[in-house]
């Protein structure tokens, strides 16, 4: 747990020197679960940076579309989704990736070229597919988490994955060139 904290703030202080976050500015988080790097340190500056931040909301059954609801101060507002992970918001005003400007994610597996190996439930690349037909305008700037150790020489890519934009570990921060599909 001690080193989860200290990957989290080590990241968060990362973050922070590459300017990824901005007063008024709209970014996606996650609530970290399953050994996750801890996004909580950087998640609770840029609260206190006045960044409007947006956790995922996982879809019903059958669907695979995230939202994201914006946290605000009420805790009544706090739920746990299908897979015991607390979700904020879902009953509140949402709205979808495309409306963020940044989008931090968590991921197992991550390589030099910038592509991410998930969970498996697919509701972040269903969520971003619109990058797919988008060849200039990118938004939101994908971020991903993860600890140093989860760097791959390579990963197999499919056709609907999305390569992200930068990778931010405990050690170092990776930027990517943007392809254009």
């Amino acid at each position: 747990m001690a080193v989860r904290r200290r990957a989290g703030s080590a990241v968060m202080r990362l973050a922070m020197t590459q300017r990824l976050l901005r007063s008024g500015c709209r970014a996606g988080f996650y609530m970290p679960a399953k050994g996750e790097l801890d996004i909580l340190p950087l998640l609770n500056r840029a609260l206190w940076l006045g960044v409007h931040c947006y956790l995922p909301i996982v879809p019903g059954r059958g669907r695979r579309r995230l939202w994201f609801g914006r946290m605000g101060g009420e805790a009544r507002h706090w739920t746990l989704n299908r897979y015991a992970i607390p979700e904020y918001g879902a009953r509140l005003k949402r709205v979808r990736a495309l409306a963020l400007d940044v989008l931090f994610m968590p991921l197992l597996g991550f390589d030099l070229k910038g592509y991410r190996m998930g969970m498996g439930g697919g509701y972040y690349d269903t969520s971003l597919d619109y990058f797919r037909r988008r060849h200039h305008w990118r938004r939101p700037k994908l971020v991903g988490i993860a600890f140093e150790a989860q760097k791959c020489s390579s990963l197999p890519v499919d056709p609907w994955d999305i390569p992200l934009d930068r990778v931010l570990t405990e050690r170092a921060g990776y930027q990517f060139r943007r392809r254009q599909t």
